[in-house]
This record gives structure tokens, C-alpha cells and sequence, in this order.
């Protein structure tokens, strides 16, 4: 397979076969991420792997929890919108949690190239919070993901690569510290979690935009 054929078969896996995922493919798969690019070399990423039903869960009862804490409160303004928000997650994360394996991505944020010029300079903070705006730690972490999807497609896996459950971000690093022996690195946060495992049945992508539609040249 190459890598065209690789980014074409890619698809976001919401169904798993319940297979487990082999440590040595597994291995290769979280290897990629390592091999990914990064700002000043600065491989500000840590990846969790959880395999334990009781921790994942914990992480899972965290979120039904944390989503329901959130829709009580908009359910005061709107029940529509709070019974909404509950249908989104129960479709779009927690069905996904039933995959095997799941890595949770820890980034850690690290000063962009002129910044600090920048402050020093003077330049008045809403300069300076565009600077951040763009966040090279983050796109950082996007380059390691897509090298672990595209691999798991390789070895024949599916994978999801999940932020929808960031809002419970808090309370999933509560369950990690107080269930496990995982201590994060000081100054480093849960950005985004992959799901992976054997898909079960043929995943649909939604359609994406003409090249000419989001590409210039000049």
C-alpha cells in the first residue's frame, strides 16, 4: 500500500470488531506518531495507551457525567438544545469507546518562534495572542495523529481520532491520576485521544471539497 492508497482508505471508525490490537502492531502505530514533525524538534507530545475495560470505564462514566452536568445546566435555557448536546455525545463519543485500544495525546505547549522578540519589542498582547493563536504545539500533535491513522490503515486498523470528549478533559485526567500509576509531565494537558482497533463493516466518509475550492495559486 502507498501512501495515497493509505490516506484515501483512511475513514474515522465509529463500529470495532471486538479484536484486540497486537502490542507489535500497536508498537509500529505509536512509532509513526514519534517519526512525526515538529516545531523546533521540540516533540511536545506523550501518548497514554489504555487497554484496561475499568479505567476506560471510569474515563467513559466521566464523560456521560460531565455531559450531563452540562446539558442540566442548558436544559434551564433550552431542553431541546440540552437533550441535543446529550444525543451528540452518546453518537459521536461514546459509541467510539468501544474500540480496543485508545491512546490519549498529552501536548505540552512550548513558546513560538518570536514571541518573546515580539514582547520584548513591545508589541501590544492582542499581537502577541494572534502569534499564540496559531499554535505550532498543536499542529505538532495533528502531524504525530496522522501519522498513527495512516499507519493503523497500513496494518489494517481503523481508528478515530477524537476531540469530542475535550470538554470532559478535566475530569478524564482525574480518573488517570487517581486510577493509575500515569503521572503527566508538568505544563502538559490532554489535546485529543485515538480510538483503534478492527473495523466492523464498511466506514463512509462525508464528502470533501473540490481542490479548486480551497486552493490558490498565485
Amino acid at each position: 500500500m502507498n501512501v495515497r492508497e493509505a490516506i484515501l482508505k483512511r475513514k474515522s471508525i465509529r463500529v470495532y470488531q471486538e479484536q484486540d490490537v497486537p502490542q507489535e502492531d500497536l508498537l509500529q502505530i505509536l512509532d509513526a506518531g514519534r517519526l512525526a514533525p515538529s516545531g523546533k524538534n521540540s516533540q511536545n507530545w506523550h501518548f497514554l495507551v489504555v487497554r484496561s475495560p475499568e479505567v476506560k470505564k471510569q474515563i467513559a462514566q466521566a464523560i456521560i457525567d460531565k455531559t450531563e452536568e452540562v446539558a442540566s445546566l442548558m436544559d434551564q435555557k433550552d431542553p431541546e438544545k440540552g437533550n441535543r448536546f446529550r444525543s451528540f455525545t452518546k453518537a459521536y463519543t461514546l459509541n467510539h469507546l468501544a474500540a480496543p485500544v485508545w491512546i490519549l495525546v498529552y501536548a505540552k505547549s512550548y513558546t513560538t518562534s518570536g514571541y518573546e522578540e515580539l514582547r520584548f519589542a513591545g508589541y501590544p498582547k492582542e499581537v502577541l495572542d494572534q502569534l499564540l493563536q496559531r499554535s505550532p504545539s498543536m499542529q505538532n500533535i495533528g502531524a504525530a495523529m496522522e501519522n498513527m491513522t495512516l499507519q493503523a490503515v497500513e496494518l489494517g486498523y481503523g481508528s478515530c481520532w477524537m476531540t469530542g470528549q475535550n470538554y470532559a478533559a478535566d475530569e478524564i485526567e482525574q480518573v488517570i491520576s487517581r486510577g493509575t500509576v500515569f503521572q503527566k509531565k508538568e505544563g502538559s494537558f490532554l489535546a485529543c485521544m485515538l480510538v483503534l482497533g478492527v473495523p466492523q463493516g464498511e466506514a463512509k466518509s462525508p464528502a470533501k471539497k473540490p481542490l479548486s475550492e480551497i486552493c490558490t495559486f498565485l
